[in-house]
């Protein structure tokens, strides 16, 4: 018996390949639940959900219209939804004087007002239509939208608002059998962050800030997931710090980075 089973879910941003909505997706099919899995790349996703015996739906989260049909699909597919996951973000990183009028609107499109239909779908799904029997939506957000980290501003603003709307969920839904939280993952190895990787002694420079002294992997995440998804959590509105105390410290400046990169290379 899985903690899942009986359960479906829809993971919303699951096309890369072994990204956290993916790594999500297989812990929940691992836990029993019926997955659909979403995102732009239709064909990969189809790839994927093979694995699983699942289905794959093609989702701008930009798009109200392509967000609510992605919904009431995976709604129809077994005739109710129990847990939505928007795993969806861009890992966009700018001074802030140089953020441009175009850049702040794709970002809030796609971190503050998708996850709003994202939202908005979701409850109508899960507690107005046929079958709707309340269930759980987790937004992915991160430990930047608590805590400063130079060049994120846009970044962490509209992570930090998504998690706001969550709140809001949670408060006003929460009658209707509807749980609504978030989870912030710190610096995490992923298909986001496999640029900075690439830079000798950028992870190195985090792992001071990390009491448990160790960078979160998706795994952490996942697991994180499966019991905001289970029967077995009694929780509404939160911000599940998913990220070894991180947010007990903090992110290191840009010239510790600097120094821990250049350290590295000259070694």
């Amino acid at each position: 018996m899985g903690w899942l089973d009986g359960k479906v879910a829809l993971v919303l941003g699951a096309a890369g390949a072994d990204n956290m909505g993916q790594i999500i997706a297989r812990r929940f099919a691992e836990e029993g639940a019926r997955i659909v899995v979403a995102g732009r790349q239709l064909e990969s996703l189809q790839g994927f959900a093979a694995e699983f015996d699942g289905r794959a739906l093609g989702c701008d989260i930009t798009d109200r219209a392509q967000v609510f049909a992605m919904m009431e699909a995976a709604r129809a597919w077994h005739g109710h939804l129990d847990i939505a996951v928007n795993a969806t973000g861009w890992g966009f990183l700018k001074p802030f004087l140089d953020n441009t009028e175009d850049e702040l609107a794709r970002i809030t499109a796609l971190q503050f007002i998708g996850p709003f239909y994202f939202c908005q779908a979701a409850v109508e799904a899960m507690g107005t239509t046929a079958g709707g029997r309340g269930g759980s939506i987790i937004q992915i957000s991160s430990a930047t939208a608590t805590i400063m980290l130079n060049d994120h501003a846009a970044y962490m603003g509209t992570k930090a608002g998504a998690d706001h709307v969550i709140r809001c969920v949670a408060h006003e839904f929460g009658e209707r059998g509807i749980r609504a939280n978030s989870i912030s993952p710190g610096l995490t190895d992923t298909p986001m962050t496999a640029g900075a990787k690439e830079l000798p002694g950028m992870f190195d420079s985090f792992l001071p800030g990390y009491p448990l002294g160790r960078i979160g992997t998706k795994a952490d995440i996942a697991a994180a997931a499966v019991w905001l998804a289970s029967d077995e959590c009694f929780m509404t509105g939160e911000n599940l710090q998913v990220n070894g105390g991180l947010t007990l410290r903090r992110n290191p400046t840009r010239e510790e980075i600097g120094a821990a990169i250049g350290a590295q290379a000259a070694t």
